[in-house]
């Protein structure tokens, strides 16, 4: 390495990393890009001198961090295996266990239901048909088809209660 650098080397080093976080590097980044670029240029004086090292290293460092960007934004950015939080999402197996016991109580209050009862109750709640569509399809008028779903609301909120 020349004398001038040398001497030097704290201040050229902190120059290139300031350099580097001026252009969005991190300081643990920029500590890791001016070592490796250090490194690169002392490999490089072994063979064939360098006539303004400090240029070296600061062209060399801003280098690698594109470099580094390029890599980051092709691959992806790296994150440790214990960093990352998996959620699972999925209910547990007493939610389930619960669902399916909640789901079999409420076949039996359908069941429970007049058959007329229960077709108004199901095209309302299931298929999302208004009162006036329902009493059109079944012949009846629209205080007959609110009697029909208060009664099924009732008898199935009855048969639920509990639950």
């Amino acid at each position: 390495m020349t004398e001038r650098l040398v001497k030097n080397w704290r201040e050229t080093l902190a120059r290139v990393r300031s350099a580097l976080m001026r252009r969005g590097r991190s300081a643990p980044d920029a500590d890791d890009l001016v070592q490796e670029a250090w490194v690169r240029l002392a490999c490089y004086e072994q063979e064939q001198a360098v006539q303004q090292p400090e240029a070296f290293l600061m062209r060399t460092a801003l280098n690698l961090s594109i470099d580094a960007h390029r890599t980051k934004v092709a691959h992806g950015e790296e994150v440790l295996v214990d960093d990352v939080v998996l959620l699972d999402l999925a209910p547990g197996t007493e939610a389930i266990v619960l669902a399916k016991e909640r789901t079999a109580r409420l076949s039996i209050c359908l069941g429970r239901l007049n058959a007329k009862t229960r077709n108004i109750f199901l095209a309302h709640r299931v298929d999302g048909m208004t009162y006036q569509e329902i009493a059109r399809q079944h012949g009846l008028n629209v205080s007959t088809v609110e009697k029909h779903i208060a009664r099924a609301t009732v008898q199935i909120t009855t048969g639920m209660d509990g639950w």
